[in-house]
Formats: C-alpha cells, structure tokens, sequence
C-alpha cells in the first residue's frame, strides 16, 4: 500500500465534491474511513451513484465491491436520488406490534409504491427503517425529517395528499 495520499481528479466542477475531498484529506486518504466519506457523499448529493462510489474506492484505495458493500449493507445509505419528500416507517419491534405493517399497506395503496421506491414523478421516498429509536411514540413515521407518533392512515394519506399537491 502506497505511504502518500494519491490525488485523485474530481469527477466533476460540482463544489459539493470539495467537501467529499476534504473528508477524505482529513482521514489520511485511509481506508478506514469509508463509512465517514460516503455519509459526506450521501449528505452532500442525497444518494450515492456509480460516479461516487468509483471516487471514493478510487481516493481511498479500496477494491469498489468493499465500497459498493458497504453502501449495500447499510440502510443509510441509498443508490437513487431520492424524492422531494421522503416518509420513514419505523419497523421496530414496537412500532411493529402497532400497526407500522398496516401504515406501509397504507403506503402502496396511497402511493402505488413499497419500501425503497420512489413515485415516477419523483415526488415521494418511501423507506422501512429497523428502528428509529422512537418506541415509546409508536408506531412512528418520519415526515420529511419530521417524526409523527402513533401515526395512522389517515395522517398518511393527509401528507401524501399534501405532497402530491393535492387537497388534504
């Protein structure tokens, strides 16, 4: 393994790619911190796409099936650009024994589209999350960063409406 930094040209003049070389610099270039530099790349972009994920192998040295595992393995992070707004359902075990499976039905008869999707017209994200942390507000949904507690169908089909640009 080389001893220096190598540098890497940006993939392109986009300035959101300076602060993804910055994480990197700030790490030594090493590959230990993978997970911190695509967290960088998905805050700064929204999701992570091919272009990414071959910078970040390529700038921290990694062979691009570690990164592109490890962008795999973790709910985080995504592979598409999300949607306008983005609904969380939490999947815990108590937000679960609530009702979280009934909400997701909800979720496909509302918007036609199931966990990890996003609408055609790229209005709306839907994403099941293992636990959101939120037990005692269950079952807990995630509105545009929002959590909404002991939520039910008809908050989701007001905010789906709401989003869609429809009349609630």
């Amino acid at each position: 393994m080389l001893a220096y930094p190598v540098s890497v040209p940006l993939p392109s003049a986009d300035k959101r790619w300076k602060l993804v070389e910055a994480t990197i610099r700030r790490h030594g270039h090493k590959g230990t911190a993978l997970i911190e530099v695509l967290h960088t790349v998905q805050e700064s972009f929204g999701f992570l796409d091919e272009v990414s994920l071959r910078f970040v192998a390529t700038s921290l040295r990694l062979p691009l099936s570690k990164v592109y595992g490890v962008a795999t393995f973790y709910h985080y992070f995504t592979l598409k650009p999300p949607g306008e707004h983005t609904c969380v359902v939490c999947m815990g075990t108590g937000c679960y024994v609530k009702g979280a499976g009934d909400l997701l039905r909800t979720i496909e008869e509302t918007a036609h589209i199931k966990p990890g999707e996003t609408t055609p017209d790229g209005k709306i994200s839907v994403v099941a999350a293992r636990c959101i942390g939120a037990c005692s507000l269950a079952p807990a949904l995630v509105f545009d960063g929002e959590v909404q507690s002991k939520a039910d169908s008809d908050a989701i089909r007001r905010e789906f409406r709401r989003w869609m640009g429809h009349a609630a």
